[in-house]
Formats: C-alpha cells, structure tokens, sequence
C-alpha cells in the first residue's frame, strides 16, 4: 500500500467568491482516532500561506486552539490578516466542517510568517543525549498493540526510538517523562527551494502524550490525550528527510497536562520547538499519583 502525501491531503483551495476562503478535502490517512490535530493544522496554516501568498515570508510561529473534535471530510478556513508590515505578517485562520451548522469554527489559528532578516545566530541548547539514527532500532515490530501498527498515522511516517522505551512491549518500565522519536515522512516533504516544509512539521511535533505514558509506566490504567491547544516555533531549515523529536512532559494534573518538544535534523541542526496542552481523558483504571522528576 503506498503512503499518504501531507501536502496532497492538506492542499486548499480558493473560494472565488469569498475573498480569504479556502477549502480542504481532509482524507483519513493521519487519524488515530480522529485526524492527527498537527495535520488540521497543516491544512490551516496551507490557507494562512496562500493568503499571505508571499514566498520570501516563512512561518516562524503559530498557535492552534482545537475547539471540538475535527473529522475527516470537507473544511472551510476563513483567513484574516492582523498585521502585514514590510518583514511580518501576521494572520488568524478560523475552520470548520463545510456541514457545521452551527457555524462555530473546530479550530482557530494565529500564525507569524517572517522575512529573513540580519540578527544574532545563538544556540542555547546542547543536542539531546539520545540513540543517533543509524543505531536506534524501528519502531514497527508487527505487535498487534503497537500504536505505530495500529494507527493510520504512523502508516506514512518512519519511526526510529531515540530515547525511551517500547511501550507497548511486556517488559515495559517506567521511567522519566520524556520521549524521543526519529521520525521520516515515507512521502518526502519539501517547499518549492527543496527544503523540509515548515508546514509539515506540526503532525510530527503533535506527538508529545508517549512521554506521559513512559512516565506513568505499565499498569491498569489507560488514557487518551487530545490536544487542547499547540504551539509551533520553526528557527532553521534543513534539507534531510530524518527528524528527532524530543518531548518532555512537564506536568499532568486535574486532566489535562502540558509537554513541549525539540524538533532537530540528524546532523544536529535545531529547527523547531512545539508546546502543547491535552485533555488526559481516562479509560481505564485509577490514575497515579507519580513523581517522574528525578528519574534518569
């Protein structure tokens, strides 16, 4: 079977008849159980970048909030600019299923593209200390319970584990409330000069609930965790195919919980960094009570 492509399946339309309306097809190729909401996000920011139409302004940053639950199918993003000034533009997209009744958007977003401007070049963080690429081992092991089997969503991205362990596996440990993937899209993701497309991002940083389920360890009790809200901030470009992503999860509390995630390339270049908070919905068993924050 062959892979799904993000920038197909996210790809927007104009409206020729509503000025800053564009329309989405969303196919189902990046559910869990509903759409990845990093691919909802995707399709958003594709209408942001059509309406600012404008190639020399790259995405630097933008925030989604997930108002209810986005389904496959047909999405209508209304587009409005907030600011546009000589190296920024700022816009605020609202989408919704073309069938919404009520109106109400699923989901708002508020991007900044910026132009490349003459600035400091600064690294504050090391690379994670994490397994290189070349030695950590795949993810898919044909277990009938591993999410990267069962998911549509990992049916088009590669997975390698950098640092943490197969959850899904009987021996299974707790351990700290981080997580790290290498991660490939099968369909190769590029912008028209060859690079990574920054807008490919968002469904690789919306990965973050594995680091509180390596910190909660096995035991009786299950959960899902739909985002509420992420947060992308794209610094640099890179031309590989292969991506770590390195989250940690800083609290869970009252149900719902915050992570954040470092995006690097494999030759050590930092390119992005996601915050997220999910709703930590239970299905099974009690909740713990776990203190994760001295564990190596």
């Amino acid at each position: 079977m062959s892979s799904a492509d993000l920038a197909a399946d996210t790809a927007v339309r104009a409206d020729p008849s509503v000025p800053g309306r564009y329309h989405i097809e969303l196919p189902n190729h990046w559910d869990y159980l509903l759409p990845s909401g990093g691919a909802v996000m995707t399709a958003a920011l594709r209408a942001a970048e059509a309406h600012v139409a404008d190639r020399e302004l790259r995405l630097a940053s933008a925030t989604t909030i997930f108002a209810s639950p986005v389904h496959p199918g047909a999405l209508v993003a209304d587009v409005h600019v907030i600011r546009r000034g000589g190296s920024t533009a700022q816009v605020r997209v609202m989408m919704r299923h073309v069938l919404e009744k009520s109106g109400e958007p699923q989901l708002e977003l508020v991007a900044t593209f910026t132009r490349e401007r003459k600035g400091p070049d600064v690294l504050g963080v090391a690379f994670p200390n994490v397994t290189p690429l070349a030695q950590a081992r795949p993810a898919e092991d044909g277990a009938p319970n591993n999410p990267h089997t069962r998911f549509r969503f990992y049916h088009q991205v590669e997975t390698r584990l950098a640092d943490g362990p197969a959850f899904w596996a009987d021996a299974f440990e707790a351990g700290p409330a981080r997580y790290a993937r290498w991660l490939r899209y099968r369909v190769p993701q590029r912008d028209p000069e060859g690079r990574l497309d920054r807008l490919a991002l968002p469904p690789l940083v919306d990965t973050m609930p594995t680091a509180l389920h390596r910190a909660i360890g096995p035991g009786a009790y299950r959960f899902y965790a739909p985002s509420l809200d992420l947060t992308l901030y794209t610094v640099d470009d890179t031309t590989r195919e292969w991506v770590l992503v390195a989250v940690t999860t800083r609290r869970a509390r009252g149900g719902w919980a915050i992570a954040d995630a470092e995006v690097w390339d494999d030759e050590g270049r930092f390119l992005a960094y996601g915050a997220q908070a999910m709703y930590v919905q239970s299905v099974s068993g009690e909740p713990p009570v776990v203190d994760a924050s001295r564990r190596t």
